[in-house]
């Protein structure tokens, strides 16, 4: 069910969605206690380990020792984890709600951002003293206090210097303006370029961070680029029978740069073709992820099954539909046009109860849907783990 964002939420500080974006989002930070009332975690620590020596997993483990910052890269192994001082490190967990179906629900409460923004949760674990340094993220990030306690501070500082050397990209100058210290539930919503610094305070603190994309322009000119190869003609070839004769022949001739500007110039798009390129871009899923495909079933036997079921997307999966075109990690989907509402839903809300479409329906679904779930993108019911 989908929440009504024309409500004041709790999890807003009280604001309804409208005034949050309004008033908030990418303009200044907010702090929200008790924005989940109740809220101790969706894991414990050892959970967390468990996930961190997984293959398919990106992980992180910061370490302050002696003055120095040292990062390990993932996957951890339990003598990495034994050999662990008291205090003074921290472990991370990137996409967590890949693996976990309660991380999905709890993303699910940020629906008023749409779905092609959200990049993933992050979970952190730290003793006394564990943090990350003092740093600034060029993304939009809910920092949502789970067991313990974590003792943040912020600065609108526009010295950006980073610490030489370090492994990650601390700021050698911090100037505090604010801080709070966070209990389990509580939450502090921080736009771009916003200085901060989490520090954990007592045992067994874990911080949930809900992390947005935010793409570099010179990485979506680069990919787009690349898209384009596959979606432009430009006929004709370089012809040049007014050629002249050159006093030196290795020159490349402000003429033919001239011809060569000009056939160029004939490369277009519109908003039409940026949609289809973002639909692609947007939902294709990071290198590192990795789907596990069902005991293979004929299409006939899958479309049975679809009108008993509800029909899920699989934790890893990213769907997005622009206008009426819908895109499943990386792929665009041939969607029949009494199917659109559907596919809309199951992409909004990642599930689709099949049970109250008609035989018809089931049929163009389970067309429309063979492929993705031979691919482990999308699941029935009774697979959920």
């Amino acid at each position: 069910m989908q929440t009504n964002f024309n409500t004041p939420l709790t999890l807003l500080n009280q604001l309804t969605a409208e005034q949050f974006l309004a008033e908030y989002w990418q303009k200044k930070p907010l702090l929200i206690r008790q924005a989940i009332p109740g809220f101790t975690g969706l894991l414990d620590a050892n959970d967390l380990a468990g996930l961190a020596c997984e293959d398919e997993v990106q992980s992180r483990l910061v370490q302050l020792n002696k003055g120095q910052w040292q990062v390990t890269h993932g996957p951890m192994s339990e003598k990495t984890f034994k050999r662990l001082p008291e205090k003074d490190w921290t472990l991370l967990v990137q996409g967590v709600n890949h693996y976990l179906p309660e991380a999905a629900d709890l993303l699910a409460q940020f629906s008023f951002i749409p779905h092609a923004r959200l990049d993933d949760l992050m979970v952190s674990y730290a003793p006394d003293g564990g943090g990350v340094g003092p740093h600034l993220d060029s993304y939009d990030v809910f920092l949502l206090q789970g067991s313990g306690k974590r003792h943040w501070k912020i600065s609108q500082q526009t010295d950006f210097t980073l610490i030489e050397d370090a492994p990650l990209r601390i700021l050698k100058h911090f100037e505090t303006e604010q801080a709070w210290v966070l209990e389990a539930g509580d939450m502090l919503y921080l736009p771009p370029q916003i200085a901060h610094w989490g520090v954990a305070v007592g045992d067994d603190c874990m911080t949930y961070s809900i992390g947005f994309r935010a793409p570099k322009a010179q990485e979506l000119a680069h990919e787009f680029m690349h898209f384009m190869q596959d979606h432009i003609q430009l006929d004709g070839i370089y012809q040049d029978p007014d050629l002249t004769l050159q006093a030196h022949p290795a020159e490349i001739s402000s003429h033919m740069v001239n011809k060569v500007s000009q056939t160029l110039k004939a490369i277009t798009w519109d908003d039409a073709l940026v949609g289809r390129f973002l639909g692609h871009y947007l939902t294709d899923p990071k290198p590192h992820i990795v789907f596990d495909p069902p005991r293979k079933i004929s299409l006939k036997l899958f479309s049975q099954r679809l009108s008993q079921t509800t029909l899920h997307l699989a934790l890893a999966s990213q769907m997005l539909c622009w206008q009426d075109a819908f895109y499943l990690n990386g792929d665009a989907l041939t969607v029949p046009v009494a199917l659109i509402p559907y596919l809309k839903t199951l992409a909004d809300q990642r599930y689709l109860d099949c049970s109250t479409l008609t035989t018809e329906q089931l049929s163009e679904l389970a067309n429309t849907l063979y492929d993705a779930y031979l691919a482990g993108y999308v699941l029935m019911n009774e697979e959920l783990e």
